[in-house]
């Protein structure tokens, strides 16, 4: 099937991100499909803002984005032992829009950090923050890349022969649920 709908998160704004090298990473690995990388560039959750002046388009367009994936990709970074504000930001305008965006759809997290946990801690916070909105969380293969800046190659590839096997069977799981999904 080589239609399939792919999108991808980031928790990290930054351009030199190796979360952005995972997502980008497993896009490839997931094989054919449109992927869309979302833009969390999003101003801060505010309840006034939101009175005032409705969903923000950038919201809007992200949520109808996650809505008409077959299957999402979420990448995060571990800030102080937890999810990135950029990310917990996103979910949290995400839950506002109307309809259900994640009901049923098929995610995969993975994240990469510095320390030799490789980013346990904030794939926990990330379930627990998206288990309200009823999303198929794939459980694994765990992607956890420790030491991240030493697992990319000049080319942004992953070079760890673990992580890879592991991403390559998260991708193989995650394109097996979106095909599932569409066809539901």
């Amino acid at each position: 099937m080589t239609d399939l709908k792919l999108v991808g998160l980031c928790g990290s704004l930054r351009g030199a991100s190796t979360n952005r090298l995972l997502m980008l990473e497993a896009a490839r690995r997931f094989g054919e499909a449109e992927f869309i990388e979302g833009d969390l560039r999003l101003p801060l959750y505010d309840g006034d803002l939101e009175d005032q002046s409705g969903i923000p388009e950038a919201v809007q367009i992200l949520a109808d984005q996650i809505a008409a994936a077959d299957a999402v990709i979420v990448a995060t970074p571990e800030y102080n032992k937890g999810i990135s504000g950029v990310l917990k930001n996103a979910l949290d305008w995400i839950s506002r829009t109307k309809g259900t965006p994640w009901a049923n759809k098929p995610v995969a997290i993975m994240s990469a950090a510095a320390g030799r946990a490789g980013g346990e801690r904030t794939q926990n916070m990330a379930r627990l923050c998206l288990t309200p909105f009823r999303p198929l969380l794939l459980t694994g293969p765990e992607v956890m890349v420790a030491a991240t800046s030493k697992q990319w190659d000049d080319q942004g590839r992953l070079i760890n022969e673990l992580n890879a096997k592991a991403l390559d069977d998260l991708m193989q799981a995650l394109r097996h649920h979106a095909v599932a999904h569409r066809s539901a």
